[in-house]
């Protein structure tokens, strides 16, 4: 996308967990991007939001007084976190016949210091349920498309604002403090159930617990009694069934050497069983990541103690081949898996 007038091109980072769209604005502490840093003094479109703005309140801002200007600061669950001021801005967008449209008085950080390392990107779209998010500005509806996201040729990824694609299963989603809720009610390895209470996945009355879904993070996290029948399960297979040599000491992490796509071959389908019989199937790419040379991990972890209050998460590798699709208005989830170029609106 691009912001302010004249335009400079951003690309930023698809957050589902997060609701403030941010962007590194000139000046900038720290900030590390191959991508153009935007100079709001440069911009004709360009607003702060004034400290006794009610929109400053609303967003339950800070203030420089300094300045006058209301002020952000964003922490993300790994501790890296964004801090700027609020301001006003207009926003461009490509359109699916290679057009454009534009969207006026967006409200964004501008980011003046970050301690998130994102060489390829120069901020965040939050895509949340709160009101800062361009998810709910837009419209009710929005979907993506995700192919390899380790594949930097494959062009048929896409983001869809305010007019969603809507395919495949259904699973209710529930918006709370922020975040995206899914009902996950267990996990099979092949054709064998692991033997995991579903009550563990669920939300309690004090908020805490249950299964997000999170576009933000690359690698899947369960907690504790859920990641561990998993783990067992997926080792047994792989030490035993595959032969392959397990690498590294750390107690949760399963690497191996080898490449995933030749040495897994035959490594049977991960189900995620969601309610209303929406089942997310994976195979060896949704479960498993190149990490090096020959070398390879599972990309679900345990939670414990990096994900807040005490949440499992669906990341992005588990997203790989699918288009997901979020409607706001019916509380539902969409999920298809299919190859983006021929995704049918």
């Amino acid at each position: 996308m691009s912001i302010g007038e004249p335009p400079v091109p951003q690309l930023v980072a698809m957050d589902t967990a997060s609701s403030l769209l941010w962007v590194h604005c000139f000046p900038c502490n720290d900030c590390t991007s191959d991508n153009p840093i935007f100079d709001p003094l440069k911009s004709s479109t360009y607003t702060p939001l004034s400290c006794d703005s009610p929109s400053c309140a609303l967003l339950g801002g800070d203030c420089d007084h300094t300045r006058n200007e209301c002020t952000y600061m964003i922490q993300y669950a790994d501790s890296r976190n964004s801090t700027g001021n609020y301001g006003l801005e207009k926003l461009m967008f490509e359109t699916p016949d290679e057009g454009t449209t534009r969207v006026s008085d967006v409200v964004f950080g501008c980011g003046h210091g970050s301690y998130l390392q994102m060489q390829q990107s120069s901020g965040v779209l939050g895509l949340g349920g709160k009101t800062t998010s361009l998810a709910t500005r837009l419209g009710s509806r929005f979907s993506y498309c995700i192919g390899n996201i380790s594949d930097p040729h494959y062009v048929n990824n896409q983001l869809s604002l305010g007019e969603a694609v809507i395919q495949g299963y259904s699973t209710p989603l529930n918006v709370y403090n922020n975040f995206y809720h899914l009902t996950l009610q267990g996990i099979s390895v092949g054709t064998k159930r692991l033997g995991i209470d579903p009550r563990i996945f669920r939300r309690t009355q004090a908020g805490r617990g249950g299964v997000i879904i999170d576009s933000g993070s690359s690698w899947s996290y369960l907690v504790r009694t859920a990641f561990e029948p998993l783990r067992s399960e997926v080792r047994k297979l792989v030490d035993r069934n595959l032969k392959r040599l397990r690498i590294g000491d750390h107690p949760e992490w399963l690497c191996y050497k080898g490449v995933v796509t030749q040495d897994l071959v035959g490594f049977p389908w991960v189900t995620f069983h969601f309610a209303r019989g929406a089942d997310l199937v994976l195979d060896v790419e949704n479960m498993f990541h190149t990490v090096g040379n020959r070398r390879f991990c599972m990309v679900v972890d345990l939670a414990d103690g990096f994900i807040p209050r005490d949440m499992s998460l669906l990341g992005v590798y588990a997203q790989q081949y699918l288009n997901v699709g979020y409607d706001l208005s019916t509380r539902t989830l969409s999920f298809k898996r299919v190859d983006c170029q021929f995704l049918e609106d």
